[in-house]
């Protein structure tokens, strides 16, 4: 029995490992483009690229259509959300608030480690900016601002920033498309890890806030 209950929580293990990743590998493919926003997704042409069968991929899809980054219409095949000007700029505004809250409370509740943690994740994303690894650097770009959230200690605010920092992974990634785009964002992370070092919150607040806004001057010209 032992042997069994062993055997099957290695294949339950396994299963999640392969969904995470037909999942991360889809999601890539949207966040890079690959997979056009308003664009049919090909299911047979995918399954095949990414070698796997068709009911990892079509639950992977499920999970992606949760985070708002795909449309799965019943008896029409699934495509990639095509997000409006209006619909980014109003979650690029709500977000602007949520990670001026989020920076305010982490700054008062996150221990000495927590925050030397992101500082250190911080510095991992200068290096891939200096080597200009643009996939890597937006990746860790992601988990230091939900890193910032996730320190305010609030689960409330963890998860209504977290439905829509998903829904906008690809505007993200779009916004650093440019270099003088790119070295402006970089330039205002240097200011947040500054602020997040001397737990100075509401300068943390202003800046976060400040970078969303930014983000659509980014973007803007990318979903018009």
């Amino acid at each position: 029995m032992d042997l069994l209950n062993q055997t099957m929580g290695a294949l339950r293990v396994d299963k999640a490992t392969l969904h995470d990743q037909v999942v991360a590998r889809i999601r890539d493919l949207i966040v890079e483009g690959a997979l056009t926003p308003g664009s049919r997704i090909d299911e047979s042409a995918l399954i095949e690229q990414l070698g796997v069968s068709r009911t990892p991929f079509r639950e992977a899809l499920r999970t992606l259509a949760a985070e708002g980054l795909v449309e799965i219409r019943p008896t029409r095949g699934s495509v990639v959300r095509k997000l409006t000007p209006d619909e980014v700029f109003s979650m690029l505004e709500v977000l602007a608030q949520l990670e001026r809250l989020a920076a305010e409370l982490a700054c008062k509740r996150a221990t000495e480690d927590q925050i030397a943690s992101l500082l250190a994740m911080h510095d991992e994303m200068l290096v891939y900016y200096e080597k200009r690894e643009r996939m890597p650097y937006f990746k860790l770009n992601q988990e230091f601002h939900r890193g910032i959230v996730g320190l305010s200690g609030n689960p409330v605010l963890v998860e209504i920033h977290g439905n829509l920092h998903a829904r906008l992974k690809r505007i993200r990634f779009v916004g650093n498309r440019g270099p003088d785009f790119w070295a402006d964002a970089v330039a205002e992370h240097e200011e947040m890890a500054l602020a997040l070092r001397a737990r100075d919150g509401a300068q943390l607040g202003e800046i976060a806030s400040r970078h969303m806004v930014n983000t659509w001057t980014r973007v803007r010209d990318a979903v018009s």
